[in-house]
């Protein structure tokens, strides 16, 4: 039986006639973070979106503890404890901090209280009662990885959650995300910032071109430049 909590093999997915990702696999086990790493381009996106349901892989498995959840559509993926945290962080600009957690909370099987999500957010309990429009580009951040957890998902994919976001921000978020992980969250993170990835991350996963290049721990990935340089870019 495998230890796993979410398995991919060996999927293709296409945009279209574009053939996006090519026989990738990887797995997550309980309580691990994972990164996702390449240049732009490389499917890491399709990656989450492919198992998020967004996107339907032609071929290949993607299981769930041990569930196979290729092909169900998006909210019974997430009903089964799967969360994506969009790169457009996709809140409601017009409701308050609290109704976007309240509305995120409904259909939850069993949803975070708010106290506890404004234990790891202060800064949210601050700004409840604001609009998702007067909030800044990390308290949207922060917002939208809160509405993820308050559904106590097992899973939460996140995509590029330190965009744009100034150094200060992207720590704080860093500190969370390790917080998290510290509580038994399991975490796939895609990612752009390289080293803020790897200070969090257990192992790594390296696309190019729709292929999984590459595959170890941040030390191993760390300790070889070139691969670094040829794969990431830096």
């Amino acid at each position: 039986m495998s230890t796993s909590l979410l398995e991919v093999e060996a999927i293709n997915s296409f945009y279209g006639d574009s053939h996006i990702l090519f026989d990738v696999s990887l797995t997550v086990g309980r309580n691990e973070v994972v990164a996702l790493l390449g240049r732009n381009g490389a499917g890491k996106t399709t990656t989450l979106r492919s198992i998020m349901g967004l996107v339907t892989p032609r071929s290949g498995s993607i299981r769930l503890d041990g569930r196979a959840i290729s092909g169900l559509p998006p909210f019974e993926i997430a009903r089964l404890g799967l969360q994506l945290v969009p790169e457009e962080r996709a809140i409601f600009g017009q409701l308050t901090v609290e109704e976007n957690l309240r509305l995120a909370a409904l259909t939850a099987p069993q949803a975070w209280t708010l106290d506890r999500i404004y234990e790891f957010f202060p800064r949210l309990r601050e700004r409840r009662r604001s609009g998702g429009r007067q909030l800044s580009g990390g308290e949207q951040q922060m917002l939208a990885i809160a509405r993820a957890l308050i559904r106590d998902a097992q899973v939460i994919l996140l995509d590029e959650p330190f965009e744009g976001l100034a150094p200060l921000i992207v720590r704080d978020l860093v500190r969370i995300s390790r917080d998290l992980a510290a509580q038994g969250r399991t975490i796939l993170v895609v990612e752009q910032n390289v080293v803020a990835a790897l200070s969090f991350a257990d192992r790594v996963y390296v696309l190019n071109n729709g292929h999984v290049a590459w595959e170890g721990t941040p030390a191993a990935l760390r300790g070889d430049p070139a691969l670094m340089k040829a794969h990431l870019g830096v």
